[in-house]
């Protein structure tokens, strides 16, 4: 994939999945003074009792974030507003792409060099907390008051890995459908499509309006993400119950990947849509409509592009749709002074509590008390924020961006592309991710 793309912010979020690559650090080690290696080996990360506020001295936080697109001034700005609040802790922001984030990290920290608050997906919470890089919160989110109640139930127990918590949730972000609008009235379409039916009756209506392929399938990103929400969708799950080994090539599965083959073979779409192709294309009014992040919102804004946003159609027998979501975490290394350690977790309360400006970059709070609020309601992705009990989370298995990078991913392009049947791709991918997996937890010794 081409990293420099200029026209979303999509090419970093093709990481949100990645775990670590093989040269990156193991397990970490304490270092310098502050809590003991065994300490932080163990999982102790509380230090004194969060009061609510930082009564320290003066001190300077390194804050890393991989938020380089059209988030990244709005997470800027509650950085500069946190700072005018709380004159006590500098923050030194230190924004990288995704890519280079999740490598940089462990190896950063283990040297004392990397931060000791940041940002990350959820779904590399379990890789992060299995090498030591970041440490257990479980202390911060009791002291500042939060609970499951504030929460939907799967966003609060996604941030858990073997019994402690390594995240506090900062946003969810999910897919969502694309449409453009002006093609749509032209059409005659009143209304989004809401399931499968309503969505081919759309296209059908779209072609014969002139737009002879009007919604492109992708057989790279986000055509995994799509795979996984109409899996959920169909009522299957992509790994079993106890993490070990990778189902997603069940019956489900297979009416999952097979109906996105059915969009390339009934013609809604070309036969071999390159990566970025279908959004590209949506842009510049070739595409009628598209499944991708909400994080596309500011960019189609910005291009005062005509367009709108529902929830993806139900295709299968259940809603369901693939998410995500960045969570504050601390890092080992802020352990090591009691004083940055203090202003990590004042920091993170605050970012937390301040959550609804964020939703300006196209995200959605993760707190239900400020995902409820007037100022999130007027948002363009409110009406993916009213399907967030819907939302479905990879589990929490270190090394798992890796196994689907080598295994589902290609089975879902393999498939799309036509090379190789769905059934047989997805049993191929899913017997080489269950020997990855088994061969992580003993990489991972977890």
């Amino acid at each position: 994939m081409n990293d420099n793309i200029p026209t979303s912010g999509f090419s970093r979020r093709r990481f949100l999945e990645l775990g670590f690559g093989a040269a990156a650090a193991s397990a970490l080690a304490a270092c310098g003074g502050g809590k003991s290696a065994e300490d932080v080996a163990g999982g102790t990360s509380s230090g004194e009792k969060f009061t609510g506020s930082y009564e320290g001295p003066k001190v300077t936080l390194s804050y890393w974030t991989g938020f380089t697109g059209g988030d990244g001034p709005f997470m800027k700005q509650m950085v500069a507003d946190f700072m005018k609040e709380n004159p006590k802790i500098s923050i030194k922001e230190n924004v990288i792409e995704w890519a280079q984030y999740y490598q940089r990290l462990p190896a950063a920290v283990t040297a004392g060099k990397g931060p000791e608050v940041g940002a990350m997906h959820l779904d590399q919470l379990a890789t992060n907390a299995v090498r030591k890089v970041i440490v257990p919160v479980d202390d911060l989110g009791e002291s500042i008051g939060l609970s499951e109640d504030d929460f939907t139930p799967e966003v609060w127990q996604a941030g858990f890995f073997q019994d402690k918590r390594y995240g506090i949730p900062l946003d969810v972000h999910s897919l969502g459908m694309y449409y453009n609008s002006d093609q749509f009235e032209k059409a005659g379409i009143a209304e989004a499509p809401s399931d499968g039916d309503s969505l081919m009756a759309a296209l059908d209506k779209l072609k014969s309006s002139g737009n002879d392929q009007p919604f492109w399938m992708p057989n790279r990103w986000p055509a995994h993400l799509m795979f996984l929400s109409l899996l959920w969708q169909n009522g299957g799950e992509p790994y079993d119950s106890e993490n070990a080994k990778a189902t997603f090539d069940s019956d489900q599965g297979v009416a999952a990947l097979t109906w996105m083959v059915d969009v390339v073979e009934k013609g809604y779409s070309p036969k071999n849509v390159a990566q970025d192709s279908q959004y590209i294309a949506f842009k510049n009014s070739k595409v009628s409509v598209t499944w991708d992040g909400i994080w596309q919102i500011n960019d189609l804004k910005a291009a005062e592009f005509p367009f709108a946003l529902s929830p993806i159609p139900q295709i299968g027998s259940t809603n369901a749709v693939w998410a995500n979501s960045h969570n504050f975490y601390i890092t080992s290394q802020a352990v090591q002074d009691e004083n940055k350690l203090q202003a990590s977790k004042a920091f993170i309360d605050w970012m937390s509590k301040k959550s609804a400006d964020w939703a300006g970059a196209g995200m959605i709070p993760a707190r239900k008390s400020v995902r409820e609020s007037a100022q999130v309601a007027e948002t363009t992705q409110a009406p993916i924020a009213a399907e967030i009990a819907q939302m479905k989370f990879l589990p929490p298995v270190p090394g798992l961006g890796d196994v689907q990078a080598q295994t589902l991913e290609i089975a879902v392009a393999d498939a799309v592309l036509g090379k190789t049947p769905p059934a047989q791709a997805l049993q191929d991918a899913a017997a080489k991710a269950s020997q990855l997996m088994e061969a992580n937890k003993a990489k991972f010794g977890a």
